[in-house]
């Protein structure tokens, strides 16, 4: 007898964790890229009352016979579908389909881009966190950063050229996965600016640009061009007898900051009104979007259950650009290799294209349909009264056995 009272139990165990899970759905209507969650129940043990059988030659057969004992939490599903979207601020983000923007600490940049390719992996991009709220803006320190002070990564810019077949100048964008900040300048004598793009032949023990062949052909950790290095240090500028840094360059002003569909972000310099490119953003995809696992404030972690990261770029842009593997220019070449030898990249590292689209000057809403749940909250209301009922006739029952003998 006291079965119906277990099983009853566990099912309301079962509904009060439902009722926590639609709680928080409700709870976040608002919050801007919320993706809602969904419990699904499934029935919990049971016991063989009677077991089956499947005849003889002269007996037919029978269904085995068994007692559940209530119910219990099969899984709390991820919705990643998307609702829709509100407009923002001009430097706000939107992505339109699967994917994540990729966001971390400044220190994030050490595991993503190792002063060492060899210490690299596609297991080294996890590190970073995942969003779906890019409310985004350079902040005073110039790196581009969400509301919650974490940087934004992706691919700088680190130099101009001309197209051969155009004439006109086009950006140079680095392979290597970093925190997107401004570049800096220098003031020219005659009161002009000059920009500095982050270099990637700096040596990071000396802070100065290598020598000769010592990156092996291959470049060095992204780093910003920010001191004026001394003659005695392989530099242009300075005394060889002067040790003393000279002041650092300063992080260049710029007006008109925007974010185009593709990624690239520009800006307008303050000091000549030139455009300037200073990098685009990286978008990170796992294998089960539904897999990422919640780190609180918004943000997701690429952890079991969702499979492997992988960085991608908007609109297929990594073609255009030339750059088609994070962190592929810092791997050292061999020694005999020819035009057609290959190279063995790490696994797992390809920038890939996709189909998601970003809207611009929008942010993503929550997916929570409110009507939906009020729906459920009203049913598993009811599924926890009834089982509350089972537990007051079981009670019932128990007290008349016990009554049998006045």
């Amino acid at each position: 007898m006291t079965g119906s009272m277990y099983a009853s139990v566990a099912g309301l165990k079962a509904h009060m964790q439902k009722l926590s899970v639609i709680g928080n759905n409700v709870a976040n209507v608002n919050t801007q890229g919320y993706k809602k969650q969904r419990t699904v129940f499934r029935d919990s043990v049971y016991s063989l009352y009677s077991s089956g059988s499947n005849g003889t030659s002269s007996v037919g057969g029978m269904n085995p016979s068994q007692l559940g004992y209530g119910s219990m939490i099969g899984s709390i599903d991820l919705n990643m579908s998307s609702a829709s979207y509100n407009p923002g601020n001009p430097t706000d983000c939107a992505l339109v389909g699967d994917g994540f923007f990729l966001v971390g600490t400044k220190d994030n940049a050490n595991v993503t881009n190792p002063a060492n390719y060899d210490d690299f992996s596609s297991e080294s991009l996890k590190s970073l966190m995942l969003t779906r709220v890019g409310d985004f803006e350079f902040k005073a320190d110039s790196y581009l950063t969400d509301s919650r002070g974490n940087v934004v990564y992706g691919f700088m810019c680190v130099g101009e050229e001309t197209d051969p077949k155009t004439g006109k100048t086009k950006p140079i964008i680095s392979d290597q996965l970093v925190p997107i900040r401004k570049p800096r300048w220098e003031k020219n004598e005659d009161g002009s600016y000059t920009i500095h793009y982050p270099r990637t032949d700096i040596d990071p023990n000396k802070d100065a640009p290598v020598e000769g062949d010592a990156a092996g052909g291959t470049a060095q950790k992204l780093v910003d061009d920010k001191p004026k290095y001394h003659a005695e240090n392989n530099g242009a500028a300075g005394d060889a007898d002067d040790t003393t840094p000279d002041a650092e360059y300063e992080f260049a002003q710029m007006d008109s900051i925007s974010i185009s569909a593709n990624g690239c972000i520009t800006g307008v310099s303050k000091a000549d009104g030139k455009l300037i490119t200073i990098g685009y953003l990286a978008i990170g995809s796992v294998d089960n979007p539904n897999g990422v696992t919640h780190v609180g404030k918004s943000y997701y972690q690429c952890m079991e259950g969702a499979g492997d990261l992988h960085v991608s770029m908007l609109g297929g842009v990594q073609k255009d650009l030339g750059i088609s593997q994070v962190n592929g220019s810092m791997m050292k070449q061999p020694e005999d290799a020819g035009d057609d030898t290959e190279v063995a990249y790490k696994s797992g590292t390809d920038i890939l294209g996709t189909d998601t689209e970003m809207m611009v000057g929008f942010l993503e809403s929550g997916n929570v349909d409110l009507a939906e749940e009020i729906a459920e909250l009203i049913t598993t209301q009811r599924g926890y009264q009834a089982n509350t009922r089972i537990i007051t006739v079981t009670d019932s029952m128990l007290e008349e056995l016990v009554n049998m003998k006045r």
